[in-house]
């Protein structure tokens, strides 16, 4: 008997150590957007880059497994929806993990409908376009960055001090129509700005150059857009203000609530990332004004947020 236990054991030791060398060799996929730099940007060609590259590859170093990116397409229109294609993407079981998430109780919710199509993706066939995928529940990462919003000045406001939305007025405002900056530049102070206001439509017009032309003096954007016109156009001449907006959401890594494990390990990497300075490094390599998250680590309804102040 003693014999036949002891058998077992090596037995079971040696299945659970093939078990665990299987599962760090497979490798951890992330999804990422391809075009969103100075987070990530996949051009055909061209080494991959950005923040999320940088940082995903370190996680993936640190939990011991190969890192395989899944590009995907997020589309800027009325139908698409970030919260349902990262559903969609992790639901297929194309990623693990989906990086540059903004965390907001909105984003986390458990979704309203059954199914949701796929995002455009790097490998899709014709079919990975048309069919719909059944949706999990979504579980956050601990948030890495902070994505705030930012007051950019035009060539002929360089140089005005901004402390506060107030210290927009008597200032040429552009905004794209039905954006967060919309919403908090219209509704400021009982809407004292509207008159000051012209709305672009996104997409269409090209906010950043029309600033850049002179034709306005300022807007109020994400913060990491302007750092991707800056670093796509390095002579510009419009200009941060320094100012950045007391609402903003920070990103992280979202999930399936099923795989906490994931989650538990990538969090432990991030926590020592963090403490090490890396996670800052990686944001001045690629070119990103690095930002500590802030409390809250989730963000409540914004809208509300915005109408009431």
């Amino acid at each position: 008997m003693r014999a036949w236990l002891a058998a077992w054991s090596v037995a079971a030791i040696l299945a659970a150590a093939t078990t665990a060398a299987r599962a760090a060799d497979e490798p951890l996929k992330v999804c990422l957007d391809e075009d969103r730099p100075p987070l990530s940007v996949h051009d055909k060609g061209k080494p991959d880059s950005g923040f999320d590259v940088l940082l995903a590859q370190a996680i993936a170093d640190r939990i011991g497994r190969p890192l395989k990116i899944q590009w995907f397409e997020s589309k800027l229109d009325e139908d698409s929806s970030p919260q349902l294609e990262a559903n969609a993407l992790l639901s297929d079981g194309r990623c693990s993990l989906v990086g540059g998430y903004a965390l907001t109780t909105d984003s986390l919710v458990k979704p309203g409908m059954k199914t949701a199509r796929l995002p455009d993706f790097a490998g899709a066939t014709r079919d990975d376009r048309r069919r719909r995928v059944a949706l999990g529940v979504l579980a956050p990462s601990q948030p890495y960055v902070y994505s705030p919003m930012t007051v950019v000045l035009g060539p002929k406001a360089q140089g005005r001090k901004i402390g506060g939305i107030g210290d927009l007025a008597g200032l040429r405002l552009a905004i794209e129509s039905g954006s967060l900056g919309d919403a908090i530049l219209m509704t400021f102070d009982k809407g004292r700005l509207i008159d000051s206001i012209t709305h672009l439509v996104p997409g269409r017009d090209d906010l950043l150059g029309a600033l850049q032309r002179g034709d306005h003096d300022a807007t109020l954007i994400d913060l990491g857009r302007f750092d991707a016109h800056r670093a796509a156009h390095p002579d510009t001449t419009i200009t941060a203000s320094g100012y950045y907006y007391p609402i903003g959401a920070n990103r992280g890594y979202v999930g399936l609530a099923s795989d906490g494990a994931l989650i538990d390990a990538v969090n432990k990497a991030l926590t020592s990332l963090a403490a090490e300075g890396k996670i800052a490094e990686f944001g001045k390599q690629a070119g990103l004004t690095y930002l500590p998250p802030r409390e809250p680590a989730v963000l409540g309804d914004v809208w509300a947020k915005i109408i009431q102040r």
